[in-house]
């Protein structure tokens, strides 16, 4: 999910622009689907060019056309950038809508956005300033141009100061920024930081993109803390009738569908499609179906055994499961009390046993999935290094487990365990995304784990897993992080004190210095290794459990030209100007 109030994630970038050393980008399965790689025609060469693969030139498109895609959440709040609308699927529907200065690809790199951007470069180190070129062209649907004034409001409602009750999804990187100004009538944009800020190019991109300042400003008086609040919130509230991007929004039907078609005023390349409906689906289980009834033609499901099984059986529909930066995780509330105790939540990670959960769950269909040991890094990225396996947790010790709550003062009477002060620990819910089966299992586990403990865990669904996070409603929560190219700006996202990401409350002044020094270095290698320095603290505060580099699965019709597999927080959509049907 996206939440990163998930997105739900980010992942590597280094300064300037340098490049990225990814080896696993994408999944590395045979053309038979055996160990999870592709089926069918058009995603074959998506292992060796991600970037590229299921191409098709212009003059083998069809002209228009109409395609639907499913979603599997409803759209309860517009604004990407608030903590509760930071959620994949917002944000897949509004890729193509908002502009931004930088997108995720598909072999996990990041590049600058061309259709609003001429450049964007670092003219000085100390201090360091960015300075970025807005196409002359570029302009919102109504024709007001596109201008330093839409990064300015960005600025002013993230970063901490200007607004401080905008309850943002993140303000890591905002908040170093020390002036944003604009010239040659708004299309030069330079950036001013108070200190270096090494994901830069992480402001304004797609995870987090532009929103019209002139319309911001007709519900709320910019130049105020109140008014960028009203302003901000409107966003969240309203179905938005603007557009800085090849795509607007013609209709939104609640719980159903959101429509897309062409923006007329788009100074950029025109979308080859003339409709793309995004149908929300909430019960991943029925998405084959649609599929193999032709009332979607995509879908981007989480993958899980029959679902796969089924859609590698429907005629004329190609199949692929890939792995990239997104990564499933147990999360514990640290407001919940008898969880504020570490010893606690150490010993219940320590009886989940992450092998034996990928086996009886995502390694029932790819054989490429084990264990994660890292909470920033993913494997084959620059900086993994395992920090959980030495505590144990996620071993599926349960005499180890018991050992720490023995050391800690906890007495079992009967199959109840008892705190240190004599009082039952009382049960509690760990939660899931409702219509999704392996998370529905993997938490069926956890509850088997603490069991043995003799804690109670209930297992609940949820349909709105950003609400649900951004509330704090659950005890135990198991999600991903949709991760782009940026790990240093998503670590001080999701884990220091205070920020949106960080939905449990998790709060330690030494992970808090690290990875807010990671974050403003511009050595890559010594940042990396600060951030570390923070994993293994946070793993030894057992507050989240990575589990598994999670599969992804996008399933299209074989006539479909320019879709393919995207595992960052940008999905599939991330081209979506491009995609086409296939002249037959």
């Amino acid at each position: 999910m996206l939440t990163t109030k998930s997105r739900v994630v980010r992942a590597a970038a280094l300064i300037a622009g340098a490049a990225l050393a990814m080896s696993a980008c994408s999944g590395d399965g045979g053309g038979d689907g055996e160990g999870g790689g592709q089926t069918g025609q058009i995603f074959a060469d998506c292992d060796s060019n991600p970037n590229e693969c299921n191409s098709a030139p212009d003059d083998q498109l069809q002209d228009g056309g109409e395609v639907t895609m499913a979603i599997e959440k409803n759209i309860a709040n517009w604004n990407l950038n608030s903590s509760e609308g930071n959620v994949f699927e917002t944000g897949m529907v509004m890729k193509a809508v908002l502009p931004s200065t930088y997108h995720s690809q598909p072999d996990l790199s990041f590049a600058m956005n061309e259709d609003v951007l001429q450049s964007a470069e670092m003219i000085s180190e100390d201090p360091q300033t960015i300075e970025y070129k807005i196409h002359p062209d570029a302009q919102w649907s109504d024709g007001t141009p596109i201008s330093a004034d839409d990064f300015i409001y960005i600025w002013k409602t993230q970063n901490g100061r200007d607004c401080p009750d905008c309850a943002v999804s993140t303000t890591a990187g905002y908040e170093q920024v020390e002036s944003v100004e604009g010239s040659d009538n708004g299309k030069t944009v330079t950036v001013t930081y108070s200190e270096p800020f090494t994901d830069w190019q992480q402001l304004w991109e797609s995870g987090q993109p532009i929103y019209p300042a002139h319309i911001a400003a007709e519900h709320g008086d910019l130049d105020t803390p109140e008014g960028l609040k009203s302003a901000f919130d409107w966003f969240g509230t309203n179905v938005p009738t603007y557009s800085g991007g090849p795509f607007k929004i013609e209709r939104f039907q609640n719980n159903q569908s959101i429509t897309l078609v062409p923006n007329e005023n788009y100074w950029g390349e025109k979308p080859n499609l003339d409709r793309v409906i995004f149908r929300i689906i909430t019960d991943a289980t029925q998405e084959p179906t649609a599929l193999q009834n032709g009332e979607v033609q995509v879908i981007y499901p989480q993958p899980q055994v029959d679902l796969v099984q089924q859609v590698q059986n429907i005629p004329n529909v190609s199949s692929y499961i890939g792995l990239g930066l997104t990564w499933e995780h147990f999360d514990f509330n640290l407001d919940t009390e008898a969880l504020k105790d570490k010893a606690l939540r150490q010993a219940l990670f320590t009886a989940v046993d992450r092998q034996g959960l990928i086996d009886k769950t995502v390694g029932q269909f790819t054989d490429k999935v084990e264990p994660l040991n890292n909470h920033n890094f993913m494997p084959g990225q620059d900086g993994y290094e395992d920090t959980v396996s030495e505590t144990g947790q996620g071993s599926g010790d349960i005499e180890a487990a018991k050992k720490i709550l023995t050391d800690a003062g906890y007495t079992l009477q009967g199959q109840q365990l008892m705190n240190p002060d004599g009082e039952p620990v009382p049960d509690m819910r760990i939660r899931y995304t409702t219509g999704n089966q392996i998370r529905q299992d993997s938490c069926e586990l956890f509850a088997q784990a603490a069991r043995e403990l003799g804690v109670t865990v209930n297992v609940a669904p949820t349909d709105d897993l950003g609400g649900t996070l951004e509330s704090g409603d659950y005890d135990v929560m198991v999600f991903a992080w949709v991760a782009s190219p940026y790990p240093f700006a998503n670590a001080v996202q999701n884990w220091t004190t205070g920020q949106g990401n960080n939905f449990g409350n998790y709060s330690n002044p030494e992970v808090d210095k690290l990875l807010k020094e990671a974050a403003a270095e511009t050595n890559r290698q010594e940042a990396a290794q600060k951030v570390n320095q923070a994993d293994k603290i946070m793993s030894e505060d057992a507050y989240v459990l990575p589990l598994y580099q999670k599969p992804t699965f996008i399933a299209a019709y074989d006539n479909l030209a320019n879709v393919r597999n995207n595992s960052t927080l940008d999905g599939p959509v991330y081209n979506l100007k491009d995609w086409g049907l296939r002249a037959e």
